[in-house]
């Protein structure tokens, strides 16, 4: 092979900016740095005699150029090859003059099984030797014969699935401290919860100040149990949505596809879930002024959400006297909760309802992340999925496949509420408090505003949807 002469720094920058789990999309960046970790174990070393690849990972960091600047770090899992694999072509990061490996073609790893067993085997058999640890719980038997197959739906990660039996979750945007969807899903694993894919594994590294994300450990990927036969609940909701529409003279308590008794499983499987995260996790009472602190942060979403969306000026006043009703509240008990919680974040099996991704929402910071906060935040969240479920059915099915527009819209509407009711429910096994029924109700128009910033943004089309969500709280 010819020794390239390319720069590794532009190559790898060229690969981040289109890549589907990069951030900064749209926003002018440079990479300002790129460290290698180590060497993924079992991997041939520089000189070792090999046919296959050579495993590393490798961390770089963004500098953004805008107004709102920062600094992110990435995660590059590599495979380096003497040759060019052709079956790897869609993958190729570029090729450069590797200062451990030499001359190479450098590949995206998780598109390659033949580097991805190195992970595989590392978990199987962890070993306290080099920078990178793999850490494994018990009870799992590995099945190491078993070929890597990378989901290519996703975002903000990469998910690797191994045959039938495992499932690695690579994260790609790297921030120092324990991510919360380790230690959660470690936690519920060894309580034996019955509503998380158990853990099986996890993968960090320990930096020292002088490394330039500031020390401390470092979290990579996690392996966990896979769920094969799953489905996923945002598409199965979508489905009995559908169903309804379908049916001229049924109610969605006579379809056949009615959702609501999943809702209401759905709903003790959450509190379930937030019980067990309430009996493991640290809990605390929050104070007049942290309870202030909790509304205050919900003016300032709303006073941001109106520079973004003036449509939400007329419906501001309502808004804000729904969020001080929180003001009165007094001993108000916080816990580890989701705290990005939607239906999109739920699997049905055979077994019963999963919840997945315990990381909080991406564009929080992890130290935001990991702060305690109300179980009614994610009661909230999934109320506004169950309203979102038919109202976006109702705007993207054909007219002439269905009933007309306003019909669709009244059963979308008694979808809605059927579901809400049902999930709801089951959730609180009872009737709701006044105080509960005002922190829903704050939490619920607060993560509306969210919608309608993000809808604005990204699907102008849909911004009605929560629009009509804060109409209803105005008439409430």
């Amino acid at each position: 092979m010819t020794t390239p002469i390319a720069d590794p720094l532009e190559l790898i920058a060229a690969y981040v900016g289109n890549a589907r789990w990069f951030g900064g999309k749209g926003r002018p960046f440079a990479l300002a740095g790129r460290r290698r970790l180590g060497r993924v174990p079992g991997s041939p070393g520089p000189d070792d005699a090999a046919e296959g690849p050579r495993a590393a990972i490798d961390l770089v960091t963004v500098d953004y150029a805008d107004a709102v600047g920062g600094t992110e770090i990435y995660q590059l899992p590599l495979a380096f090859y003497g040759e060019p694999q052709e079956h790897l072509a869609h993958a190729l990061v570029g090729m450069w003059e590797d200062e451990d490996f030499g001359p190479s073609h450098v590949y995206d790893a998780v598109h390659d099984r033949y580097a991805m067993a190195f992970w595989l085997n590392a978990f199987a058999d962890p070993r306290d030797e080099g920078p990178l640890r793999f850490h494994r719980l018990p009870g799992h038997e590995f099945d190491l014969e078993s070929h890597s197959t990378l989901f290519s739906g996703e975002q903000s990660n990469s998910s690797v699935a191994f045959g039938e039996d495992s499932l690695m979750k690579v994260f790609r945007k790297i921030t120092p401290g324990h991510n919360p969807d380790i230690s959660v899903h470690e936690v519920l694993t060894r309580a034996g919860s019955d509503h998380v894919a158990a853990l099986y594994g996890w993968l960090e590294v320990e930096e020292d100040e002088a490394s330039g994300s500031g020390g401390g450990v470092l979290q990579l990927a996690m392996l966990q149990q896979f769920l094969r036969t799953a489905s996923d609940g945002w598409d199965l909701a979508l489905t009995s949505v559908r169903n309804l529409f379908a049916e001229a003279d049924l109610h969605a308590d006579e379809v056949g596809g009615d959702f609501a008794g999943e809702s209401a499983r759905l709903g003790v499987a959450l509190a379930e879930t937030h019980a067990s995260l309430q009996e493991h996790f640290p809990t605390h009472t929050w104070s007049t002024e942290q309870v202030t602190s909790l509304v205050d942060g919900m003016h300032r979403r709303l006073d941001a959400a109106l520079d973004v969306v003036p449509e939400l000026a007329e419906h501001a006043d309502r808004l804000r006297a729904t969020y001080d009703h929180v003001r009165r509240i007094r001993d108000l008990t916080v816990q580890q909760i989701h705290a990005d919680l939607h239906l999109g974040q739920t699997l049905r099996t055979v077994r019963g309802w999963k919840i997945v991704d315990f990381e909080g929402e991406p564009a929080k910071p992890l130290s935001e992340r990991l702060l305690p906060d109300s179980r009614w935040r994610d009661v909230a969240g999934m109320l506004r999925s169950f309203d979102y479920a038919p109202r976006v059915v109702e705007r993207t099915v054909k007219e002439s496949e269905y009933v007309g527009a306003e019909q669709r819209a009244f059963r979308a509407a008694e979808w809605a509420e059927r579901n809400r009711g049902a999930f709801l429910s089951a959730y609180a096994g009872g009737e709701l408090t006044v105080d509960q029924e005002t922190l829903l109700s704050a939490y619920v128009a607060d993560k509306a505003v969210y919608e309608v910033v993000y809808e604005a943004r990204n699907r102008p089309g849909w911004v009605d949807i929560p629009l009509d969500a804060i109409r209803r709280i105005e008439k409430s």
